[in-house]
């Protein structure tokens, strides 16, 4: 029961007053040069061998109701999907009955959440108290949500022309194709799952390679609930070979993927290059966090160092560009810079870690390119900058200033812990430069003015806008991008209109008694 009462947003788990946002207990400082760190707060678990605390049991693939070995797998999954789908009970069960199957699975998911929480943390590096407390239970949440969706799908009478009765049909798609990333391996398969099947869909879910355990384990958390066989199929492998193949099936209905925006162009061609398949995207961002004059500065600090260190870094939505006025602009940098070295960085099943290891190598690579381009860019490096020990993907929290926004690290999503600081004027400054980016996922707005908090959240062209908040989460906000960030939205309602089909019905009336 405990497990219920954690809220779903993410945010309030780990705000700035939050028992679970942990700091250092030594005193940190940068010595002398802005460009050299000489201490920080990192834990010597970076040079000990980690060992999850859960046996790893299910690593094979799961296609029609069975785990199996890998092989030649989409063909098979599809093919299992396709006849659930036309064959078996789940689209033609009744709401009552699918909703229930959701909610034993969202109560499975509380039972096992220390091992789902282990293998979270086990496979994706973000730390275990992450896990546990906030993003396990916002998976049983969000599936209690769309378990709660499942009875209220319906239709309307449309009132018409002449002596027609006209009503429209909502109907599930068919089998749909998803492919989630691995910075949020459950998340994603929430925000994807929760919503086709409260829509009466079967799926072929491919996890990213990196990052597959925890979906084999709830699927088969899902087979427990009384899923029946082929509904839910879930594979692994390569986006060249496996979402390719996923991506051009001519027997997939709907695609959705979630990932880069260089890859989601292409998994956008091979829809429209097989059966035109509909495809929602959830794609990259850069988005900006802007600090007006009048804000509280220790606490924008704060919420800055979250929106962009959370989740070491590896955010979609992270507030990867910090505007700051001129007038708060060395405050802000200085506190900035002593929160990053406040930051512990360690083994992620220990108590009193705040980040963990980078996914694996070539994110690790990436990451410290940009920041080298960084620093060749003439930014001033104030804090941070190279690995922490000689084991593992651990990276220094990053804070760079005088960042400029013609500079790599202010234009690209670099998916890593560094922290963009750029100054700005005026509001009509600082409105403008947030837009000239090709993404528009996320949006920050900290200040106390009303009128301010309202001009600029309307004018960012941003899916989200955050006032005075960060990274809040709930299963009923939608999530989704503007321009280059994507299509469709994620979570609530909008989502399911992403897995519905509208049939427009039409029967003539013989001597109605009212049209």
């Amino acid at each position: 029961m405990a497990a219920r009462r954690v809220s779903s947003l993410l945010s309030r788990s780990f705000s700035a007053s939050s028992p679970f946002l942990f700091r250092s207990q030594g005193r940190n400082c940068c010595n002398g040069s802005s460009r050299v760190v000489r201490r920080f707060g990192t834990s010597s678990a970076a040079e000990d061998i980690i060992t999850p605390s859960v046996q790893v049991s299910y690593t094979q693939l799961l296609i029609d109701g069975n785990f199996v070995d890998a092989a030649s797998d989409i063909n098979r999954a599809v093919k299992a999907a396709r006849k659930a789908f036309d064959e078996g009970p789940w689209p033609k069960m009744t709401a009552y009955e699918r909703s229930r199957i959701m909610l034993r699975f969202a109560d499975l998911v509380e039972k096992h959440s220390e091992e789902l929480a282990a293998l979270e943390t086990w496979d994706n590096g973000k730390t275990y108290q992450q896990s546990k407390t906030a993003e396990i239970p916002m998976l049983a949440r969000l599936f209690r949500y769309y378990a709660g969706w499942v009875d209220k799908i319906h239709g309307l009478t449309v009132p018409a022309d002449g002596n027609y009765h006209v009503q429209t049909l909502h109907e599930p798609i068919g089998v749909a194709g998803q492919i989630i990333p691995w910075n949020f391996p459950l998340l994603m398969f929430a925000w994807k799952v929760g919503p086709a099947l409260a829509c009466g869909n079967t799926i072929v879910l491919k996890t990213a390679e990196q990052t597959p355990l925890t979906a084999f384990y709830v699927g088969k958390l899902f087979l427990e609930a009384g899923l029946p066989p082929g509904v839910l199929n879930i594979v692994s492998g390569f986006g060249p070979t496996a979402g390719a193949s996923l991506a051009s099936h001519m027997d997939v209905d709907k695609l959705a993927f979630t990932g880069s925006t260089d890859t989601g162009k292409v998994v956008l061609g091979l829809a429209a290059n097989s059966n035109l398949k509909p495809v929602t995207l959830e794609l990259g961002g850069k988005s900006p966090f802007i600090v007006f004059e009048d804000a509280d500065i220790n606490k924008a600090v704060e919420l800055a160092h979250f929106a962009l260190f959370f989740n070491q870094g590896q955010c979609c939505c992270a507030g990867s560009r910090t505007y700051v006025h001129e007038k708060v602009y060395d405050e802000f940098v200085e506190k900035a810079k002593a929160r990053a070295l406040k930051r512990v960085v360690g083994d992620p099943f220990k108590k009193g870690i705040e980040q963990g290891p980078q996914i694996d190598s070539k994110q690790f690579e990436k990451v410290m390119r940009y920041i080298r381009s960084g620093v060749e860019s003439n930014a001033t490096l104030e804090c941070g900058g190279d690995q922490i020990g000689n084991k593992g993907y651990f990276i220094q929290p990053t804070v760079f200033s005088n960042v400029k926004d013609d500079m790599l690290i202010a234009q690209d999503e670099i998916f890593g812990p560094v922290q963009s600081i750029l100054k700005f004027r005026d509001v009509d400054e600082v409105i403008r430069r947030a837009n000239e980016t090709r993404y528009g996922l996320a949006a920050g707005v900290f200040t106390k003015s009303l009128d301010t908090a309202n001009r600029v959240s309307r004018a960012l062209k941003a899916g989200t806008v955050w006032v005075n908040c960060f990274d809040v989460f709930d299963a009923a906000i939608p999530f989704g991008g503007y321009k280059m960030s994507g299509n469709g939205r994620e979570k609530g309602i909008y989502s399911l209109n992403n897995y519905l089909q509208v049939k427009a019905v039409v029967t003539p009336l013989n001597n109605p008694a009212w049209i």
